[in-house]
């Protein structure tokens, strides 16, 4: 590709012909500012905050999405052109509920730093801003329409990397409204509640609902015994909120923030992911051994699984009906350990903190009840702990490491990797290869499953037997593979699917921002948490091992059957 010459202020740079002056700008640390542009989506050029003069042009031109050309002299910041970034700031600000002091979204909003950054001082339009109801129609997500500022960014997530298409944009020009479907609630459209549009609203139009109030309260009851699981995800990205570097790993500081507000117990979700690995890979042999339905398809991901309710109901004989690791907690803190340590399970409260925000409709499925209770009672992001830990006064930088308690405390790093995309399916290998052949796996490490490429396959040889997977993340990816079964063309055994993009790392009650280079690095320290532990295969799990002995006896049974696994609805119509 050739090169060409221009002069960003008075500065030279050499980049490849066809970059646009934004990114020309950022090679010389030049800070254009942007409101529709995104790092990860394609080009809108729609609220034109970024406009720069060009010399020799009459007009501004959009520097995210004009080329540059050979020679070509720009200027980012003359009077003119900081006046007219303000004049459209105004525009945009009009039509916003500027309430935001109240909003989700206060000191970690695009609209509210940018203004910021113009010295925007008074609005000199008059505001119009419409009344529109705010949508809390689901267990989820909110929807507040008065807050969206139409940069189209949801929709681009929600179509062109969801493939699901549950919101659109309606009507044109001043009647332009971002909504699902014709006028519709989210309830009432194919939303799968993976968050993503969430993970990528520059303002507070779109957010989870939150249930913090509800913990505060039950940690007030003192007839309640209240405990707690943490997601693999969860403590490679929380201190993302409290300044520390993308990736780092506060595990034991969230542990420790747990037992100071007064759980009884603060357990790890990695060791039910273990026990998943041992349930679905039971299931996976006994399907392989007896002519069940192939290829079997990864359950873990409630996203992911509504969407296969929605869209392909007729492979949801494919699904492996293992509960995910969130659910099963909830099952077996409600009988064995309710039993074990003689509390009474309606006493006892399931809170889960997860990056996920589907996991909070996972939670009041109908289904998942098996214990007799709901098996998990209540679901908080990481950006709800996030809050908690602010709202608190508690300094998370300052607090001592803490280990989890027993006995769902104790798991592997294959457990851990589940925070991953390509983690399940490698954490599956090591303990189905070594259950097949006999053999201790020498080398661990599934390489080509990992990193955030929305499609990686392998082939595992086991005995006489060479076993096919593939891992797909993203939704639009699922379609693909769903397609492909359909028309008979997916000649693997096992195939893992995560609902967002890079998987769980990249959940949508995650921190905001979320972009492709952060979950890189999200990923990068699941992988080193993995390292870290002494036992790294989920068949190895002393406690795991210790609970078929005591109580569910063995994978697949009529107990494991009963707590473990449950069963998919046809949402088709």
């Amino acid at each position: 590709m050739s090169k060409v010459k221009v002069f960003i202020d008075n500065r030279e740079v050499i980049v490849d012909e066809g970059t646009t002056i934004l990114e020309a700008a950022k090679k010389v640390n030049i800070n254009i500012p942007t409101l529709c542009y995104h790092p990860d989506q394609k080009i809108k050029g729609i609220c034109r905050i970024c406009i720069v003069e060009v010399e020799g042009q009459k007009n501004f031109s959009a520097s995210c999405c004009t080329p540059v050309r050979d020679g070509m002299r720009i200027r980012t910041n003359t009077k003119k052109v900081r006046e007219a970034r303000k004049n459209i700031m105004q525009f945009i600000l009009v039509r916003h509920d500027g309430d935001c002091l109240t909003c989700v979204r206060n000191g970690n909003c695009e609209l509210q730093k940018l203004s910021e950054e113009l010295n925007i001082k008074e609005i000199k339009y008059d505001r119009i801003v419409e009344n529109l109801p705010i949508d809390e129609s689901n267990p989820s997500i909110v929807r507040n329409p008065n807050k969206c500022i139409k940069c189209g960014r949801c929709i681009e997530v929600c179509h062109d990397v969801q493939g699901v298409g549950a919101i659109d944009a309606i009507n044109r020009s001043d009647d332009l409204k971002i909504l699902p479907g014709l006028y519709e609630k989210i309830s009432d459209v194919a939303c799968v509640y993976c968050g993503q549009c969430i993970n990528v609203c520059p303002v507070g139009a779109i957010y989870e609902k939150e249930d913090i109030e509800r913990v505060w309260d039950v940690l007030e009851d003192k007839s309640k015994h209240v405990v707690v699981q943490i997601a693999p995800a969860v403590r490679v990205s929380l201190g993302e909120m409290f300044g520390f570097k993308p990736g780092s790993i506060v595990t034991g500081k969230i542990v420790a923030f747990l037992k100071a507000i007064g759980f009884d117990k603060v357990f790890d979700t990695n060791f039910t992911a273990d026990l998943t690995i041992i349930e679905e890979g039971s299931e996976l042999l006994h399907r392989i051994k007896n002519g069940g339905k192939l290829p079997m398809l990864t359950s873990c991901s409630p996203g992911w699984i509504r969407y296969i309710e929605f869209f392909y109901p007729e492979l949801l004989g494919h699904v492996s009906t293992c509960k995910s690791p969130q659910q099963m907690f909830g099952a077996l803190t409600k009988t064995y350990y309710a039993q074990k340590f003689g509390i009474d399970p309606k006493d006892i409260v399931v809170v889960s903190i997860m990056p996920c925000t589907a996991k909070k409709a996972e939670a009041v499925r109908e289904e998942m009840n098996s214990s007799g209770y709901q098996d998990v009672d209540i679901v908080l992001t990481t950006r709800e702990l996030g809050k908690m830990i602010k709202e608190s006064r508690i300094q998370l930088e300052d607090l001592e490491e803490v280990e989890f308690d027993r006995p769902f405390g104790i798991a592997t790093g294959a457990g851990a990797i589940f925070g991953a995309t390509g983690g399940v399916m490698e954490a599956a290998l090591r303990t189905v290869y070594e259950k097949v052949t006999g053999k201790e796996l020498e080398k661990i490490e599934f390489t080509a499953l990992r990193g955030i490429d929305e499609y990686k396959e392998a082939a595992v040889e086991m005995d006489n037997m060479k076993v096919k997977v593939a891992v797909v993340n993203g939704l639009k990816n699922a379609k693909i593979i769903l397609d492909m079964i359909k028309e008979g063309r997916a000649d693997y055994h096992f195939i893992e699917v995560m609902c967002c993009p890079g998987g769980c790392i990249g959940g949508g009650g995650q921190p905001i921002p979320s972009t492709n280079e952060i979950k890189k690095k999200r990923i990068e320290a699941i992988y080193n948490v993995d390292i870290s532990y002494a036992i790294r295969k989920s068949h190895l799990n002393p406690v795991v091992n210790k609970l078929y002995e005591e109580f569910l006896k063995e994978p697949l049974g009529h107990k494991s059957h009963q707590l473990l696994h449950t069963h998919y609805i046809n949402r088709k119509n």
